[in-house]
Parts: structure tokens; C-alpha cells; sequence
């Protein structure tokens, strides 16, 4: 059925004369987009562009599910393996690289495919809004960086969502860095960073398609399996390679699902299948939070 959209929607005016075509693959972790994707860039010779803030970091591949070689079927792919997990990266900077790429391939006639999972990412390229110019309180971060150490992620999230309810669902709670700044402007400014934000306006003519079929039972199953399978590829090696690469746990990208739980089994805190427990819920968890943020698209 998405065949037939596609082929409507490249065949279709703009629905504003100054608009250039886009299109966006969205859905929780586990759903299919990386296949969807494939298939239109082939048909359409187009590229790809990632829009995965884990797919960002060097060396970190068998955690984040990126997209192999032999899975790209030498479809162009870019904003992956851009940064060291030990380099911090901003929603703007990332903006800042991907926007460009986007206007190379519509210089080229080409339709860019803008796919995978992270909906502030995907936000930051298709609508016009402003990203707050809030400068930062390097005491009040290093306070919620010390409460977040002693107390843990969470109760920093939790912070949160008592403050900016609204803000809260646009985030993970592992995404520290993002969680702390969201907290640093509500406290600072009293406003949401969502009040920042003008009214969101499209940029492109944009279709946005989804694998996700609607079954929940499903995907979590698709996802607890693929998690094993992540472990089975060698994700506990992959970690250790990254500590022994002298990563640390408090490195901005090894901040993520998948990395925590083995690096916890590392320390002999927890045991192997409790590692993969927590990544397969903690999957899951995440997937729930993408279902609410992708809704605005559905509609």
C-alpha cells in the first residue's frame, strides 16, 4: 500500500509552490523502517538521511542496531558514525550538518528519506521553530549532574516531568544531557521549551510513512528478540571493546539503552540475563514514549 503513496506523492504538486518533496519513516525501535527505507531509496534513487541520535557514535553499532554495509545494498547513507561517544552533540548541531545534505539532494532532483527513530531530530529538520537561546547555568547543571549521580537518572527525569509534563515526553530518561537542559530552561526562564517553539509549520512537502502496524504484542515481541540477538552478535564485547578504548560510563554517548545494562554486568552488579532483561524492558519503555511522539505524525 505505501507503493502506491509513494508513487502519488512524487507524481503530485507541491502543496505550496516553494516546497521541495520529503519524506519521513518514523516508528518505534523495531518496527521495519530500515527495510521501508531501503526499498524507496532503490525505487527512487534517492539517499538516506539518519536521523538515529545513537546511530551518531562511532564504534557503538551492535547496541544501537545500525545499519550494516551489506543492509544499505549501497543506497548512500549519512549522519551515521559522525561523532566519538565521548563528544557531546546538541539537537542544533545536528540540524546544523543534516540541513545541508537535504538541500544538496534537492539541488540533484533527488527526494531525501529522513528515517529512524529520534523525533526531536526529525522535528529539528521538517518544521520551523526556534531552538531556545537560554544560555547555560554551569552551577545549576553540575547540581542536577551531582543529584543524578547520587540518585540516579530518573529521579532527574522525574524533576522533570513535575515541572514541563508537556517537554517530558519528547525525552528518554537515559538522555541525561537533554533532560538536564530541559530542566535548566524551565527553571531558569519559567517557560516550557515547547513555549519557545513558534507554531509549527512544515518546511517540505512532506509524506510521512510508518512500518508500525499497530500491534503492540508484536513489536515488543520483535523487540525482545532482536535485543537477544544483539547480545548473541557480541554486544557485551562491543561494550568492553569501548571501555578498553578508554570510553567511560559518564561518556555522553555510552549514556544509551543496550550500553548501561552491560556496562552494569561489566561492573558484576548484575548477571548476563539481567543485563539482557533490562535492555529488552528498557526497549520496550522506549518504544512506548516514540508511540506517543510519533502520533502527531499519523495525524
Amino acid at each position: 500500500m505505501y507503493t502506491q503513496q509513494v508513487q502519488d506523492f512524487i507524481s503530485s504538486k507541491p502543496k505550496i509552490a516553494w516546497q521541495k518533496k520529503i519524506f519521513v519513516i518514523y516508528g518505534p525501535t523495531g518496527a521495519g523502517k530500515t527495510a521501508m527505507s531501503i526499498d524507496i531509496a532503490k525505487q527512487l534513487d534517492t539517499e538516506i538521511i539518519s536521523t538515529d541520535s545513537r546511530q551518531i557514535f562511532q564504534y557503538m553499532d551492535i547496541g544501537t542496531g545500525k545499519i550494516t554495509k551489506e543492509q544499505m545494498q549501497w543506497v548512500p547513507h549519512h549522519m551515521l558514525d559522525i561523532i566519538t561517544p565521548g563528544t557531546e552533540f546538541s539537537v542544533g548541531e545536528f540540524k546544523n550538518q543534516a540541513v545541508p545534505i537535504i538541500d544538496r539532494l534537492h539541488n540533484k532532483w533527488k527526494i531525501p528519506i529522513l528515517c529512524w527513530g529520534t523525533g526531536l531530530y526529525i522535528d529539528s529538520l521538517i518544521y520551523d521553530f526556534n531552538i531556545p537561546k537560554v544560555p547555560a547555568d554551569e552551577n545549576l547543571r553540575r547540581k542536577l549532574e551531582q543529584e543524578a549521580e547520587e540518585q540516579g537518572k530518573e529521579y532527574i527525569f522525574k524533576k522533570l516531568q513535575e515541572v514541563d509534563p508537556e517537554y517530558d515526553r519528547a525525552l528518554h530518561p537515559n538522555n541525561l544531557r537533554y533532560v538536564i537542559r530541559a530542566l535548566e530552561v524551565k527553571l531558569l526562564t519559567g517557560k516550557s521549551k515547547t513555549t519557545f517553539k513558534e507554531e509549527k509549520v512544515l518546511k517540505y512537502d512532506t509524506l510521512f510513512l510508518t512500518p508500525y502496524t499497530g500491534e503492540r504484542e508484536v513489536l515488543y515481541h520483535r523487540i525482545d528478540t532482536r535485543v537477544q540477538g544483539m547480545f548473541e552478535e557480541g554486544l557485551v564485547d562491543e561494550v568492553r571493546g569501548l571501555l578498553q578504548r578508554w570510553y567511560s560510563k559518564t561518556d555522553f554517548g555510552m549514556q544509551s539503552i543496550g550500553y548501561e545494562e552491560v556496562i552494569e554486568y561489566l561492573e558484576g552488579k548484575i548477571t548476563l540475563d539481567e543485563a539482557m532483561a533490562l535492555v529488552q524492558k528498557n526497549s520496550r519503555n522506549y518504544a512506548k514514549r516514540q508511540l506517543t511522539w510519533f502520533r502527531k505524525y499519523a495525524d
